[in-house]
């Protein structure tokens, strides 16, 4: 059972990030998000207060509810803040070179008692773990967008990865009020390599003109009882990261025909048609 007095540490104020440590705050949890600008950090904690004020607008919670989370969550830019804590959660960017760094900076700052995670939805656990020294207490935790209502936590067991941090990991899943689910460190995990065909299959079929966008979305909303569209969930999620998700897949099962990313989504990235986060993806979003 994991103790509420434990400290959750969160790596990068983005979206994921933002949303994790929200999470983990709301759930009772003393939580530190990290970024290198305060800038990034100011706007990781204003999605976090605007998501709060919703949620006590429609009755969600209470204001003390809302003023407690808020008091819980802190914030830095130095990552030797983070010696002490239970758990810590690296959200950074999609680079792979990038998440390394910042294990192995993590790993010498941190006690062997830490758990280090990363959010990743693409990249092997094994592969980031090999940057550091104590490779036993490093994991996946991947949360999926948004973390404040998506209950569903992938927990990837790295090659060495022991089960003690697994069981200590998964009891901290639950005490945040997600459900995890266990997974071998194989590409795309359980999540991402069963939903390709869910993208890349709507991609090829707009592609050859045989439907448009509304009409595929619409259809598998209508017939297939999904809550989204494939376009408008790669527009929520981010057609950067799903196209990212979507090479680092195909190049983990040497190019793979069935995996092959579609030119239409690389160019909306190219493009920097991005989703709900431009404002602009394969719909245009604004007030109206």
């Amino acid at each position: 059972m994991a103790d509420k007095t434990e400290k959750i540490g969160v790596v990068g104020a983005g979206t994921m990030g933002a949303g994790i440590a929200q999470v983990a705050a709301q759930a009772g949890f003393e939580t530190l998000l990290y970024d290198i600008k305060q800038e990034f950090i100011d706007a990781g904690l204003g999605r976090i207060a605007s998501f709060l004020k919703g949620s006590r607008e429609r009755g969600k919670i209470s204001a003390e509810e809302e003023q407690q989370v808020l008091d819980r969550l802190r914030s830095t830019t130095k990552l030797e803040d983070f010696a002490g804590y239970t758990l810590i959660i690296e959200a950074a960017p999609e680079i792979l070179e990038l998440k390394r760094d910042i294990f192995k900076q993590l790993d010498a700052i941190c006690g062997p008692e830490t758990l280090i995670a990363t959010n990743t939805s693409s990249f092997s656990v094994t592969a980031i773990a090999a940057s550091t020294q104590h490779t036993e207490r490093i994991l996946g935790l991947h949360f999926f967008n948004p973390p404040a209502l998506m209950a569903l936590v992938e927990v990837i067991q790295g090659d060495r990865t022991t089960d003690e941090t697994v069981e200590k990991a998964t009891a901290l899943v639950r005490a945040i009020g997600k459900t995890p689910a266990r997974a071998k460190d194989t590409p795309g995990f359980i999540v991402n390599r069963i939903a390709r065909p869910f993208y890349n299959e709507s991609l090829r079929i707009l592609g050859d003109g045989g439907a448009t966008v509304e009409t595929v979305d619409r259809i598998m909303k209508e017939a297939g009882n999904f809550r989204m569209g494939p376009f408008e969930l790669m527009d929520l999620i981010g057609n950067d990261i799903n196209f990212a998700a979507t090479e680092s897949l195909y190049h983990s099962f040497f190019e793979d025909a069935r995996l092959r990313p579609s030119p239409i989504h690389q160019r909306m990235v190219m493009g920097g048609n991005l989703g709900r986060k431009t404002g602009r993806g394969f719909y245009v979003y604004g007030k109206k």
